[in-house]
Order: structure tokens, then C-alpha cells, then sequence
């Protein structure tokens, strides 16, 4: 089995697309309006609109509502992607920090509220568990 991807549900398809084209440095593949994907080397994450829940089943999912899932990403120089997005992310939750697991990382919320980690692995026990 394989991990696709993760989707997030919103009532702005384009401005959270926007948001992580810009997060992420990634382009979007835009199927409809209502559904694009920005394609990582490991992972996909998906953007649909509320129209597209009635698909699976009506009511299942509501956005801008997530209180439990932290969408993570790898990257080479967190403190550059903070740099970066200074300026443009509205909400940051906490600037770089070193956390006692060895990663230093970036912690801010989408234009939907939900909380992205940007992180960098900094102490070896960290790199060597981020090259597995």
C-alpha cells in the first residue's frame, strides 16, 4: 500500500492553491475549479471544494474545521521558508524552534486555519531518522 495523498476541503479552492503553490514552491495541476493537486517528490496534497464532498458523502467534511491534523513538510533551510513567507502568511504559530526531538521547525496556519509544520531535521539522530 501506498500513501497518496492528503486533501484539504475549502471554500476557496484558488486562494488556498495559491497559498501553498507559494508554501511549498510547487505548481498545481488544476483539474476542474473545484479539485487541483500539488505533486511533491513524496506526497500529494490534494485541494477540493465543498462541492466536491456530496461526491463522497454528503455532510462528511466541513472546511475550515480541522482541530487535529498537522500537515507536515520537509524542507532544506526552514529558516529561509520563514524568511519567505514573511509577509505573506498571515498567521504564524511559532517562528523557528529547535524541538527536543531534533528538528527546528515553522509552525503557521493557512488562510483556512489549518496549522502547516515546514521543518528541518538539525541534530544527527534527527538526519538520520529523516533518511530512512
Amino acid at each position: 500500500m501506498d500513501f497518496a495523498s492528503a486533501r484539504i476541503i475549502t471554500g476557496g479552492v484558488a486562494r488556498l492553491v495559491h497559498f501553498y503553490e507559494r508554501a511549498t514552491g510547487a505548481p498545481a495541476d488544476r483539474s476542474t475549479e473545484d479539485f487541483a493537486e500539488i505533486r511533491l517528490a513524496s506526497a500529494t496534497l490534494a485541494i477540493g471544494s465543498t462541492r466536491t464532498v456530496p461526491l463522497f458523502a454528503p455532510g462528511s467534511a466541513r472546511p475550515a474545521d480541522n482541530h487535529s491534523v498537522i500537515l507536515e513538510f520537509l524542507v532544506d533551510d526552514v529558516d529561509a521558508v520563514h524568511e519567505n513567507l514573511t509577509g505573506f502568511v498571515a498567521d504564524f504559530v511559532s517562528g523557528p524552534t529547535t524541538m527536543p526531538w531534533g528538528n527546528r521547525s515553522l509552525l503557521i496556519r493557512d488562510p483556512d486555519g489549518n496549522l502547516v509544520n515546514f521543518f528541518t531535521p538539525v541534530t544527527p539522530a534527527a538526519v538520520e531518522r529523516s533518511a530512512r
